[in-house]
């Protein structure tokens, strides 16, 4: 069992574990947790004061080998940041915006240790999680927050990191259920799998390989690259030569250089499957025709108006390109929602007292009364009761090792202009 310190001092971590996911058809896989313990609902108290500054900085990738992923990453910080301050439930946000390129350029080597010394309480970021493994301990040990939209890799549920470390993506145990089974269910027997040899790429490797061989198929050829190598033909050989069925590509944006080496070695592009890092809308950007492959992404489907107001904060930030693809908005949206919300109940800025009430404000501690914003959940807190959060990125709902309880897996499909529309319906 793990233990949650709420005093901030210390989280005991165990490894969770799964059991054996399926899904049928092409549709979302949620990922529901259970919680027990204490927590109440609003009461009938007159609504306490708070009078708050929260300084965030976001260490989101700019550039480097996800830079695809900061522009809606960063529209969904910007969202949130907005709609807390607008809310006047008496904390403000205070946003400082960071870079942290990849593990090759390194930009967060400057990003982190300016926003550091600026004082922030938490660091929403970085997307990859190779990049967040390099800094992670760095802000334990000033007491900072680190709260990652996207990081997937399985470890970090069992990082030494004083309760710190909190995150809304889900771990790639699941994403690499949901696609191993995809896969299978396309009626493939033998699949070759090219990854990037990182915390992310062996992570899900371990996880898609491990699923699709459960179901009977056989992995046929496994070949690896190290973030920044430009030159995969000896890898793309090696997969091509083994003939199989169905490739699956566990690359960033070097996917664009390996797909027409596959197609080139005779391999057809329907038959391929992508994952979150390499899942953007490709367009004219990738020399061959992508139509009918697949692949998959954290997240729900986004409702009412949240896209359009990603895209006004997006546009309002003085950006100089639209905003296209919202992967991870969500995730990035809810971080900041419930970063405010832990510093409203703990009524206090200071990283160890936020994260001391991040489980309780997502759900995850409790029975709390159910909220959809920042504004009405803000209310239960100032009225003395306990909220329990259901975001965009869904309920959340913290276990005791920072990870979401409740996640949804979307599955998308390429079409003739190399775009992807999501296919499931949840």
């Amino acid at each position: 069992m793990s233990v949650f310190t709420r005093g901030g001092a210390s989280r005991s971590r165990a490894a969770g574990i799964f059991g054996a996911i399926a899904i049928a058809g092409a549709s979302a896989l949620v990922l529901a947790g259970c919680s027990g313990g204490g927590g109440g609902g609003a009461t009938t108290a007159a609504p306490e004061t708070r009078d708050l500054t929260l300084k965030i900085g976001t260490v989101l990738p700019q550039t480097g080998s996800l830079a695809f992923l900061g522009p809606p990453e960063e529209a969904g910080v910007l969202l949130g940041v907005d709609e807390v301050n607008k809310a006047d439930k008496g904390i403000t946000i205070d946003l400082t915006r960071g870079d942290s390129g990849d593990a090759d350029n390194k930009a967060f080597e400057t990003t982190v240790p300016k926003l550091q010394s600026e004082g922030v309480s938490a660091m929403i970021g970085a997307a990859a999680s190779g990049v967040t493994k390099l800094f992670l301990d760095s802000n334990v040990s000033a007491g900072i927050i680190t709260f990652s939209p996207a990081n997937t890799s399985p470890d970090f549920t069992s990082w030494d990191d004083n309760g710190l470390y909190w995150r809304t993506a889900p771990s790639d145990l699941l994403q690499g259920e949901v696609l191993g089974n995809l896969v299978a269910e396309d009626r493939h027997k033998n699949i070759g799998i090219l990854y990037q040899n990182d915390a992310y790429g062996t992570g899900l490797y371990g996880v898609v390989k491990e699923t699709f061989e459960a179901t009977g198929g056989k992995v046929v050829a496994a070949e690896s690259y190290n973030d920044g190598d430009g030159q995969f033909d000896a890898q793309v050989a090696a997969v091509a030569a083994a003939k199989p069925d169905a490739v699956v590509l566990i690359t960033f944006d070097q996917f664009a250089t390996i797909a027409p080496l596959l197609v080139n070695s005779g391999l057809d592009a329907k038959n391929f499957y992508l994952v979150d890092g390499n899942l953007k809308q490709w367009g004219d950007t990738v020399s061959v025709s992508l139509e009918g492959a697949k692949g998959t992404t954290p997240g729900p489907v986004l409702e009412d108006d949240f896209q359009q107001r990603l895209k006004d904060a997006w546009k309002a930030s003085g950006a100089n390109s639209e905003l296209e693809d919202y992967s991870y908005a969500a995730e990035s949206y809810d971080a900041v929602v419930l970063l405010a919300l832990a510093a409203l109940a703990a009524n206090s800025t200071t990283g160890a007292d936020i994260a001391s009430k991040l489980q309780e404000v997502s759900g995850g501690a409790g029975d709390g009364t159910k909220c959809t914003s920042f504004a009405e959940c803000a209310d239960i807190v100032l009225s003395g009761g306990v909220p329990d959060y259901d975001g965009y990125s869904g309920g959340v709902k913290f276990d005791d090792n920072g990870d979401p309880t409740e996640a949804s897996i979307g599955i998308f499909q390429y079409g003739a202009d190399n775009n992807h529309t999501r296919i499931d319906t949840k």
